[in-house]
């Protein structure tokens, strides 16, 4: 037998809505109000609805705050799955700021009585609530701004429709404390929020992976510890990066023979970087008093040590190192910036089988500036191919053709929107002799800018081989870029959530369109200006980077909106704008104050900026 559901009904007029609601199959009604019993009785129909609520069982409180709403309940009956609260009201000529406040204790009070999957309903009048949904939209001082103040009780806005008074039987709205003028009701809105996921602070962590043949572990850059070792890849995962990997492999199995090779890739390299610029790696140095002697290694005493590095230009006290050339350290390695390392070693390997296409796969890592589709880290998957020499460009357009036939069939299989753009298009780089196609992909709803679209490229590489009459051939693709744009998931930190809401929405093997379960978060803009340290050269990457870390991927954007250079001194101030917005959790002003606090102290130590 299902269990009861308890439902919680604040602020009722007449208690017509709670009439409406008593009755139905496995739901217990608890029904209150502001005013005293003797207050409500006397109005209109109050006292019928309530004789008929008690009959059918139901409890009706009167005296009710709805800012205390523990105090009125023993604690085993303080759990409730959905909460009602219609047109809530200060009263009188109260402005929008004494309606924020109290929508801002209900809230708080609300996350006391509920149960962790529960609902809070709010029926706010057209245009209050300040969401996209009013129409039309009040500007936002004007308005309850009613998602930031549930933010800050841990609640995010899963979904919002009309409320339609007229579909409600029995139901006759009142107005502020059961006056005679209704609220107007043409064109409100119902609110249901959510409890949200809290946010994350992760401790430091390090990480094991393998490197030449040993284990090692390292300490991971702080801005990847909750994407290290989450597994999407893995056979046991539903997440649709992986079924848009197994997607792609099964559609290229039909034209080529096929191999995996996913195993024992190491998240460290060391060597030569290609296509990659320095400043955009996670390096992670072995420092000389760090190595263990050889008799320990192997006795397997010991396990080398390896430090993450991000700027400096030298070492500070917090230990932040620049990694410029000149630097004397003893070895150099870095997470890997892309799998195509991998690749060359796998035509190496003497059992690497020409004809046969190699599959790759696995994360990868880049320090890169905030924009909506530029990812630190990305899963990629790498397709090798060693093919005679001459048939390189044919088997280039096999490639492309069979990727874009599965994305083809990948996207007409979740959905009704259009691909406006499926193209491979060649690019001939003369100083490499050779060419690169890409694979652009834009569909009516991704919004996506011509760079944003690229998905994927194919090419030749000069590798040598063990017969000079073979070329190798490789593509490359950005899997969570392509299950973005083909499941319509707007922002690539959704990917990486830990709200379960997420992959409920994509069953074992299925792709589908992506519903978010928060909508219209708010955002908060705070700006910082400084001078840059004289004689140097502004790292702008590290800057975004050190955002990036401090608010938890919280920065959607940060621009550049002023600049000027003193004419007598010299020197160069800055000033960036932060944007400042969560895809999946509550965020509140307060948490984003303090994020902004710990930015500027963080680019005063780790930049050397002098704060303005």
């Amino acid at each position: 037998m299902a269990p009861v559901r308890r439902v919680l009904l604040l602020g009722e007029g007449n208690f017509s809505f709670a009439a409406s609601l008593c009755g139905a199959a496995g739901t217990h009604v608890v029904a209150t109000c502001y005013e005293n019993e003797e207050e409500v009785s006397g109005r209109g129909r109050a006292a019928e609805s309530i004789r008929r609520l008690r009959e059918r069982g139901a409890e009706v409180v009167f005296s009710v705050d709805c800012t205390k709403l523990k105090d009125y309940f023993l604690p085993e009956k303080r759990e409730f799955d959905c909460i009602y609260f219609n047109f809530p009201h200060c009263g009188r000529k109260a402005g929008v700021v004494k309606n924020r406040e109290l929508l801002a204790h209900f809230f708080h009070s609300s996350a006391e009585v509920l149960t962790e999957d529960g609902e809070v309903h709010v029926a706010l009048c057209n245009g209050q609530g300040g969401t996209p949904a009013d129409e039309p939209r009040r500007e936002w001082h004007n308005s309850w701004q009613i998602v930031a103040v549930a933010a800050g009780a841990g609640f995010i806005l899963s979904n919002v429709h009309p409320f339609r008074a007229e579909t409600i039987h029995g139901y006759k709205c009142t107005g502020y404390r059961s006056q005679d003028k209704s609220f107007c009701v043409e064109g409100a809105l119902n609110h249901i929020f959510t409890r949200s996921m809290p946010l994350l602070y992760f401790k430091p962590m390090i990480c094991e992976t393998e490197l030449e043949s040993r284990k090692v572990s390292f300490q991971v850059p702080q801005v990847l510890v909750d994407k290290i070792n989450r597994g999407f890849l893995e056979l046991n995962s539903n997440h649709p990066v992986r079924t848009v990997k197994e997607k792609l492999t099964a559609g290229l199995r039909q034209a080529f023979p096929l191999q995996n090779t996913d195993c024992c890739l190491s998240l460290l390299h060391e060597g030569h970087l290609n296509d990659v610029c320095h400043s955009n790696i996670f390096w992670i140095i072995l420092s000389p008093e760090e190595t263990p002697s050889t008799e320990e290694m192997s006795n397997g005493l010991a396990k080398p040590k390896f430090s993450h590095v991000d700027f400096c230009r030298d070492t500070d006290k917090n230990g932040w190192v620049n990694v410029q050339e000149g630097c004397h350290i003893s070895k150099r390695y870095y997470l890997r910036p892309s799998l195509l390392p991998y690749a060359h070693a796998i035509t190496q390997r003497g059992d690497f089988l020409p004809g046969t296409l190699h599959v790759l796969s696995g994360p990868v890592f880049r320090k890169c500036l905030i924009s909506p589709y530029s990812m630190p880290v990305f899963h990629e998957v790498v397709f090798v191919c060693a093919v005679n020499r001459g048939t390189e460009n044919s088997c280039i357009q096999m490639l492309a053709n069979n990727i874009k036939t599965s994305i083809h069939s990948l996207h007409q299989a979740v959905s009704s929107f259009k691909l406006t753009e499926l193209n491979d298009f060649a690019a001939f780089e003369s100083h490499l002799s050779k060419i690169r196609y890409f694979i652009c992909m834009k569909t009516d709803t991704s919004g996506f800018c011509d760079k944003g679209s690229c998905v994927g490229i194919i090419r030749t590489a000069h590798y040598e081989l063990v017969s000079s009459e073979l070329v190798v051939v490789f593509a490359s693709l950005n899997l969570d870029l392509l299950a973005m744009l083909l499941c319509g998931i707007p922002d690539w930190r959704m990917l990486w959530t830990s709200d379960t809401r997420f992959l409920h929405q994509f069953p074992r093997g299925e792709l589908r369109l992506f519903k978010s379960f928060s909508l219209y978060p708010p955002s908060y803009v705070h700006d910082v200006s400084f001078w840059v340290p004289d004689g140097e050269q502004f790292d702008e990457v590290a800057f975004h980077t050190i955002a990036r870390q401090v608010s938890g991927e919280m920065v959607i954007s940060l621009q550049l909106i002023d600049s000027f250079q003193q004419s007598e001194t010299r020197r160069k101030s800055l000033c960036y704008r932060l944007t400042f917005q969560s895809c999946d959790k509550a965020l509140s002003r307060q948490e984003v104050a303090e994020m902004q606090l710990l930015f500027r102290k963080e680019i005063n130590q780790r930049l050397r900026v002098t704060l303005r």
